[in-house]
């Protein structure tokens, strides 16, 4: 969420934010919306400071004259008409409020300088690791798995429905390894916190880190109790301090939290709908960091370092890309993606999108802190990732890992949690 100083002091900046996104267009009627609406705001402030005054005026002037013995119905009548008045002028502003708040809540996120405008065709790959194997007679994960009984999408489908998956043998036993390797790494060796956060959260908590009120469309809901599927662990592990003033020397605090992840909008486009690419259910350990403004672009080259470690423990070929504005996610200042090839669909999968919030998150859930003692509260700066998401890591794998034979390498460091060096 923006400050509404923002509105009121840099529109153009914001406008021209918009622009960079390629959302100008759309979201030009709603800037000019907010503009009126914080100027009737002010206005209605105003007025009820001024009337509040003069009530006030009046009541010491009815007290006065009381201790005098004289009459004070006709001032008693006025401060009733002048409590009444502004009554009726709280109403209005709290209506106007209420509709200026719910446009911000749907403005995303300005990026940062050096993100590149436009859309996706000016994202940028900033870098390369490992040596992408040729797809020349790699089968596609969904074939190795079906033959080796890794995974069962017919089942998964009887089940819940399309979308959904059912890991079996060597399969489920390589979900668990991944946990564990994933979780290990970011607490043994990248000193994140872990947390095992509940997979269920209420609107706010989904408003505080901006899937609400935009994408609700997109989100499973339990409507008898107003509560929600967590699409990815982001959502409970930031708002975990939602309303709270934390200490600034703890900071940057991280987070690890390994979830089950629930998004209804999966397949939608009708892409990738072969396999296990695009889904409705999926496991991924996410990664989260609270920061001072002045650090959350270190801490955001962290995270993604740690990320990206997974996936050369993994031996996995990679890419680091930069998206351009037009492609950046609703909360995100800055995002980067990792990119693991899959040689036997022959296509660079996203398995992490690490991104710098700002303060855009941390405002929508009023999560503060205090620099010391003497100085005002701030808001932090949050920055999270995938620290990996597991379906496309597994295909990736079961690609670029499998042999002649119709078998599966286990890369090195899943072995000890796998138990064995082949998945066969």
């Amino acid at each position: 969420m923006h400050d509404a100083r923002l509105i009121r002091e840099r529109l153009d900046e914001l406008r021209e934010a918009m622009r960079r996104r390629g959302a100008l267009e759309a979201l030009d009627p709603q800037l000019d919306r907010c503009e009126l609406l914080e100027r009737q705001r002010r206005s209605l402030l105003q007025a009820v400071e001024e009337r509040k005054a003069a009530r006030n005026a009046t009541s010491q002037e009815v007290a006065r004259q009381k201790r005098a013995g004289g009459d004070a119905a006709d001032l008693v009548a006025t401060a009733r008409a002048l409590g009444e008045e502004i009554g009726q002028l709280d109403a209005e502003l709290a209506t106007v409020e209420r509709e200026f708040d719910g446009i911000l809540l749907e403005i995303p996120n300005m990026t940062l300088a050096d993100v590149p405008a436009g859309d996706e065709s000016n994202n940028i790959i900033v870098r390369e690791w490992g040596t992408p194997r040729s797809s020349d007679g790699v089968r596609p994960h969904w074939e190795i798995a079906a033959a080796q009984g890794l995974f069962d999408l017919e089942r998964g489908a009887k089940l819940s429905g399309s979308g959904f998956i059912v890991y079996r043998k060597k399969g489920a036993r390589l979900v668990r390894a991944l946990m564990n390797y994933f979780v290990d790494s970011h607490v043994d060796r990248h000193g994140y916190e872990e947390v095992w956060a509940p997979s269920i959260v209420n609107r706010s908590s989904m408003i505080g880190t901006g899937q609400l009120p935009k994408f609700e469309n997109d989100a499973y809901r339990i409507a008898e109790d107003d509560l929600f599927l967590i699409p990815t662990a982001e959502v409970p592990v930031t708002n975990l301090y939602r309303d709270e003033t934390v200490d600034g020397q703890l900071l940057p605090m991280a987070f690890c939290a390994y979830s089950p992840c629930f998004r209804r909008e999966a397949g939608s486009a009708g892409k990738d709908t072969r396999g296990i690419l695009r889904v409705h259910q999926f496991d991924k350990v996410e990664l989260v960091r609270y920061a001072v403004p002045e650090d959350s672009e270190a801490q955001l080259a962290a995270l993604l370092g740690h990320a990206e470690a997974m996936l050369r423990g993994l031996g996995l070929p990679y890419r680091v890309k930069l998206l351009a504005a037009g492609d950046t996610g609703f909360s995100s200042a800055k995002t980067y993606d990792l990119e693991v090839w899959a040689s036997g669909v022959g296509a660079w999968l996203e398995v992490s999108s690490c991104s710098n919030f700002t303060d855009f998150q941390a405002r929508r859930a009023n999560i503060r802190f205090k620099p010391s003692k003497t100085e005002k509260p701030r808001f932090v700066h949050t920055v999270n990732g995938s620290g990996l998401a597991f379906p496309r890591t597994i295909a990736a794998i079961l690609e670029h890992y499998q042999r002649p034979d119709g078998s599966v390498e286990v890369p090195e460091v899943l072995r000890p949690y796998v138990g064995t060096d082949r998945l066969v």
